[in-house]
């Protein structure tokens, strides 16, 4: 751990040391937010979000997509139904809420969930610094503060952080070298892909995956690209369905969160096995249905626009003049085959999770300068807390620290990126950060 001792003279904004700092302004520290205020949190609070403003999935902001949770597993009505920041309370005072009923929608379409997500973070811009990409978080001894400074230089000090980073993207190892201004993952999907078809006609694309994004993707690219040929590759045999089943559900149930964690290491690995497709390689049957019929109805006017490769391996992505050629294997037949001219490679490859595996991370990147300090298994994965707080390594000693999202591994899938358990999360770290922090009793007071 690199430690110095702090001058507070050139600290945050007006030389104040803040009670909580979180990094990352996305849904997870919203959520929090929402709950310091409404339970009455008696500390200072500031968030440093890298973006210039709260965005929520950008570049997944394709016509007709929409979210996979219930409209009501919001940023804050699983823990307050009653909260002015609910979900319901947002179409009604953009006076929206009949019309947006009357749709009959299972699911809010994803650019109206967005909306609302910045229209959450409008409330709380007093205590945001947007703009500030963290570079290094540093903790020092004799003060006890961390100090966060960002790319701009500015130095920030707290007494406590709350780390919510959101999800590394994974990119297979065939595609690490490649330009990424051709191969690139979904989450730089809507940007990347309007500078190359400004630069030239767009005539073959590879889309990696065999998710809900994938299909989305390739819808997009089906309906915004009428002379596009688009080639779907996965491992699977085809897309399939996800487990929506009322029982495997039960795995965004608070109840499941404490099942999980209690679970030995190779429970959590049965329980992944069994409930693996409720959030993995699978997708939902609306999207399912319109690429299969999308597909057919090509078939009837003699074209074939969309082919999927259906066991296939990537062994290798080469540059050739200004496209691509994928090479694949054919884990069935054990042959190989070349897939040349390709303009453009979009990775729906998912995200990174923590533990050993080939695509998994140890620890999330932004907390690499603490990494040395964190307690941790066997393997060098961190531990984390059932109230998310990450605990010092023995001999160590490290302010409050928690990570808000990113603890699939310990917590279970309702920490997968889904919104359901975001607002009870919340509650557990403003729980734990104010015991931490000696201000329970402010903040039973304040509620």
């Amino acid at each position: 751990m690199s430690v110095h001792k702090v001058n507070t003279s050139d600290s945050g904004r007006d030389g104040q040391v803040y009670d909580v700092i979180g990094i990352g302004f996305g849904p997870a520290n919203i959520a929090l937010a929402i709950a310091l205020e409404e339970l009455g949190f008696a500390g200072t609070r500031l968030f440093l979000e890298r973006q210039g403003s709260t965005k929520w999935q950008p570049e997944m902001m394709l016509s007709g997509s929409d979210i996979q949770n219930h409209p009501s597993r919001d940023l804050v009505t699983p823990r307050n139904p009653r909260s002015r920041y609910t979900f319901t309370n947002f179409l009604f005072e953009n006076d929206r809420l009949f019309e947006h009923l009357n749709l009959g929608l299972e699911f809010p379409l994803r650019s109206e969930f967005a909306e609302y997500v910045r229209w959450v973070a409008g409330f709380f811009a007093k205590d945001v610094a947007y703009n500030q990409a963290v570079t290094s978080i540093q903790a020092d001894p004799v003060s006890n503060l961390y100090c966060v400074t960002t790319q701009t230089g500015s130095k920030f000090f707290a007494r406590s952080l709350v780390v919510a980073p959101g999800r590394t993207p994974v990119i297979p190892q065939a595609f690490t070298d490649c330009a990424a201004d051709q191969v690139f993952h979904l989450t730089q999907y809507l940007g990347r892909l309007v500078q190359l078809a400004q630069q030239r006609e767009l005539k073959r694309v590879a889309v990696v995956g065999g998710s809900q994004s994938a299909i989305e993707i390739m819808l997009h690219l089906r309906h915004s690209y009428p002379h596009l040929e688009i080639i779907n590759i996965q491992r699977g045999y085809g897309f399939r369905l996800k487990d929506t089943s009322q029982f495997s559900e039960h795995v965004y149930f608070p109840s499941f969160v404490d099942h999980y964690y209690n679970s030995s290491a190779e429970a959590k690995k049965n329980i992944n096995r069994h409930l693996h497709y409720t959030n993995y390689s699978a997708a939902d049957a609306d999207v399912i249905s319109e690429l299969y019929v999308g597909m057919y109805e090509d078939k009837l006017q003699g074209k074939n626009r969309i082919t999927i490769k259906s066991f296939s391996n990537i062994e290798a992505c080469t540059a050739t003049g200004h496209s691509y050629s994928l090479t694949l294997l054919d884990t069935q037949a054990g042959t190989t085959e070349q897939l040349p001219e390709l303009d453009a490679v979009v990775l729906a490859t998912g995200f990174r999770n923590l533990g050993t595996g080939a695509q998994d991370e140890r620890f999330p990147s932004i907390l690499r300068d603490l990494a040395e300090s964190l307690d941790c298994d066997a393997q060098g994965v961190i531990r984390i807390g059932r109230d998310y707080r990450l605990p010092a390594r023995t001999g160590c000693n490290l302010p409050a620290l928690y990570l808000n999202g990113l603890c699939e591994s310990s917590h279970g899938y309702g920490d997968a990126g889904s919104f359901s358990l975001l607002s009870l999360r919340a509650r557990d770290i403003f729980t734990s950060l104010s015991e931490q922090l000696g201000l329970e009793d402010a903040a039973e007071k304040i509620a």
